[in-house]
């Protein structure tokens, strides 16, 4: 296939996210019936309602791992088919993230106790945000990618007490001691 036709295929995961989240039910926009361009407070209620916040950053390392785990499973595979199976399974964990059952799991965490899932904006411009991370994975050094995402763990870790390693702990064991740290305990 194409490069054109990856890229295709590529954008229609992405509206396949987008009509699957809507059917889900998840709004649009957020619910307070404006859209910022950013949402600084981690743990309210407009978390994951408006284009960004800071769990936007958590997809750059989502993109950088997908390049990093698909290029080692698939090193003869054009970059573009990788790609394209990036964007996918984003698009698709976006779609399982949002479900009733996986939205519970987080709400028995300290930090998403009001959580009730993405806008579709939101959501899909995470995606977007992947597919950013997989292409900063395919043009800068392994080192920089390394730093980057370490970068991105320890100031999410400092600034809100949340990151996408903390967050996979407390989806998967849900720790009592992580969740006192995070509410500052």
């Amino acid at each position: 296939m194409t490069t054109r036709i990856w890229f295709a295929l590529a954008a229609g995961f992405v509206a396949l996210q987008g009509i699957a989240l809507l059917a889900l039910g998840l709004p649009l926009i957020c619910t307070c019936g404006h859209l910022d361009l950013w949402h600084g407070n981690p743990s309210g209620p407009e978390t994951s309602q408006h284009l960004t916040d800071w769990y936007t950053v958590t997809h750059l390392t989502h993109g950088i791992g997908f390049y990093l785990l698909l290029w080692l499973a698939a090193p003869r595979m054009s970059v573009a088919a990788r790609f394209a199976i990036a964007v996918g399974l984003e698009a698709g964990w976006e779609v399982v993230e949002n479900m009733p059952f996986i939205m519970e799991r987080y709400r028995q965490t300290a930090l998403a106790r009001g959580y009730f899932g993405d806008s579709v904006v939101n959501s899909v411009f995470d995606t977007v945000t992947a597919a950013v991370g997989f292409a900063l994975a395919r043009i800068l050094p392994v080192w920089t990618s390394i730093v980057l995402v370490v970068a991105i763990e320890l100031i999410l870790g400092l600034a809100i007490r949340d990151n996408l390693t903390l967050n996979i702990v407390q989806l998967i064991f849900q720790s009592d001691a992580i969740s006192r740290w995070q509410v500052g305990g």
